[in-house]
């Protein structure tokens, strides 16, 4: 029963952790089922550790050295889960930019086949890659004078 409650626990985190996968191709049933974990999780973990820890107590009395090591490194397996479940850990991935910088099209080093997000106003042009913008969602940026949010 501990081992199912551990899996249980860890799994609803890990699962969709692994499923969704930003800028990969994702099927809709994987993901549909990952999302639907992690709709669940952060319940779900909770129960799961808790039944976890009352069973490595009942069983701390029985089992040995070995033992107690695996039923600990699983207790903080579970405990991460059940913590990480509760996080939107995607968020780490998308870091704002501090400040964009520019060079001529000439010196710049994109493929030719990237897709860029441009601004033109007045006689004042910029180009956003949108790799990077896929990455960081928005930059702000000041074009012709004019404040503007670059979005995507």
């Amino acid at each position: 029963m501990f081992s199912l409650c551990a899996v249980v626990a860890i799994g609803l985190f890990f699962i969709p952790a692994f499923i969704i996968r930003p800028f990969t191709h994702q099927s809709p049933r994987p993901l549909l089922l990952a999302m639907a974990l992690r709709q669940r999780a952060p319940l779900g973990t909770l129960i799961a550790a808790l039944a976890c820890f009352i069973l490595a107590y009942e069983l701390w009395r029985t089992v040995g050295r070995l033992r107690k090591s695996l039923l600990v490194l699983t207790l903080l397996l579970v405990t991460f889960s059940a913590v990480m479940a509760r996080l939107n850990y995607f968020e780490w991935m998308f870091h704002p930019i501090a400040g964009p910088q520019f060079v001529a099209q000439s010196a710049s080093k994109l493929d030719p086949k990237e897709m860029i997000l441009a601004v033109r106003m007045e006689n004042d042009s910029r180009a956003y890659p949108i790799s990077q913008m896929a990455y960081h969602h928005i930059l702000n940026d000041v074009v012709a004078g004019a404040p503007i949010a670059v979005t995507y």
